[in-house]
């Protein structure tokens, strides 16, 4: 939906601005600096989907998303903020390799996607990723000019909210899968990572047609999911050599939602709480 593609636009711009910021705790001499950046792996869902084929054309300096041609198959109806951080956010040529697929959980066997054809972030990183990227050949990326974006969950809380109390239980184990995925990563040469929150799921059309214990219920689970997000980054922060940011993507959101005039992007917006068919135009 446009509101979507403008809201993602504000995302790109987002991640771009976190990693420019100084922190408490000082980046490691992995992190050169936005401009050194060459290569972003992405990893995700429909959010990030952009249609990227491992098979197919690599990213180049006509399309540094490889393919398919821009701004791909996304669920935005136009760019999403993938594409904003490749050819509009970057301070350099960005090769972007968008491994996100759409309707992807964290892990299948703590949560099941809406099909089985769907890639979970577990077969991202461990079937795409290690097979077409670990080796480190084509491209020939460095941890020090490499970014690794995650932004996932979505599906998680909106498949398991109703659970109550046991999705945060569930939420602490997908978080164990989601570390040592990460971990994986690391171990092959990946230093600063990126992830972005959860947005507030409890806000969309489909749960403000519920009740509000419903909303309630996801609201809550959307808030521990981001809580534990920020956990493991601060563990993954402690791993020798990695960096590691978390965009509030949630408040993003809500800020839009709250007053689509904060940011001029938003402001044209008029319906942000029902599906709208102009929105697809």
């Amino acid at each position: 939906m446009k509101s979507t593609l403008f809201t993602t636009s504000l995302l790109a711009a987002s991640v771009s601005a976190s990693t420019h910021e100084k922190r408490a705790c000082a980046a490691t001499a992995e992190w050169p600096g936005w401009a050194s950046i060459k290569h972003a792996f992405v990893f995700g869902d429909s959010y990030s989907q952009t249609g990227f084929n491992t098979s197919l054309e690599a990213p180049n300096p006509s399309n540094p998303l490889g393919n398919p041609s821009y701004p791909g198959w996304t669920s935005s109806n136009g760019p999403n903020w993938v594409d904003f951080l490749t050819v509009k956010y970057n301070d350099s040529l960005l090769y972007t390799y968008n491994l996100a697929y759409g309707g992807a959980t964290v892990d299948k066997a703590l949560v099941k996607p809406y099909a089985d054809t769907v890639l979970t972030l577990r077969d991202q990183v461990e079937t795409l990723f290690n097979a077409s990227y670990a080796a480190r050949t084509a491209p020939a990326w460095k941890g020090a000019d490499s970014v690794f974006a995650f932004w996932i969950g979505v599906n998680d809380v909106g498949n398991t909210y109703w659970n109550g109390d046991a999705s945060f239980e569930l939420n602490a184990k997908i978080m164990d899968v989601y570390r040592g995925l990460a971990k994986q990563l690391y171990d092959v040469g990946a230093r600063n990572f990126v992830w972005l929150s959860v947005p507030p799921v409890d806000r969309t059309p489909m749960l403000l047609a519920e009740k509000a214990d419903a909303q309630k219920l996801c609201k809550a689970d959307v808030a521990d999911f981001n809580a534990k997000v920020e956990g493991m980054a601060r563990s993954v922060k402690g791993w020798e050599g990695a960096n590691a940011w978390v965009v509030d993507a949630n408040g993003v959101f809500n800020g839009a939602l709250d007053d689509v005039k904060k940011f001029g992007s938003t402001a044209g917006v008029r319906n942000t709480t029902a599906y709208c068919a102009a929105y697809e135009k």
